[in-house]
């Protein structure tokens, strides 16, 4: 479900200066509709952030390909996220090989996040805490992405 909508997206990414495959396969490959809440998820594909509770956002599609892009990172590297949030954005790099440390402040959407990425299979090693002060145990990291606001 939903192929054409990811396929389309992809489309708009790459007309929007997106040019790393990886980035771009996954985009394609992950479901963001997983993501988000039920009765958005017609929305999914859309360009644009989407609520998900708690006072907090999906960001639209473009930001983080942007930023995933600007990370230039290569498969096996490591990458410490701060702000799991809905996990979209660790799901992306860890489908294009990622090592991802991430770390949400928010204890519902941490607890929410851990059991979809378990439910899905995804492999990202995740926190509950604050974000500000890093994960020094897995340090040094090969690019560090701020996704929280």
């Amino acid at each position: 479900m939903y192929e054409n909508e990811r396929s389309d997206l992809v489309d708009k990414l790459r007309k929007r200066g997106i040019t790393d495959e990886a980035v771009l396969g996954a985009v394609s490959s992950v479901e963001r509709d997983k993501f988000i809440p039920e009765a958005l998820k017609i929305h999914a594909y859309k360009d644009i952030a989407l609520p998900i509770g708690y006072g907090q956002t999906i960001s639209q599609p473009y930001t983080v390909a942007y930023m995933t892009q600007a990370l230039q990172l290569r498969t096996g590297e490591t990458v410490l996220e701060i702000g799991t949030g809905s996990g979209y954005q660790a799901a992306l790099l860890e489908m294009m090989g990622m090592k991802v440390y991430s770390i949400e402040r928010q204890f519902e959407i941490y607890i929410k996040t851990q059991k979809l990425f378990d439910n899905l299979g995804i492999r990202v090693h995740t926190k509950y805490g604050d974000g500000t002060i890093g994960w020094e145990e897995y340090a040094p990291y090969n690019g560090i992405i701020v996704t929280a606001g």
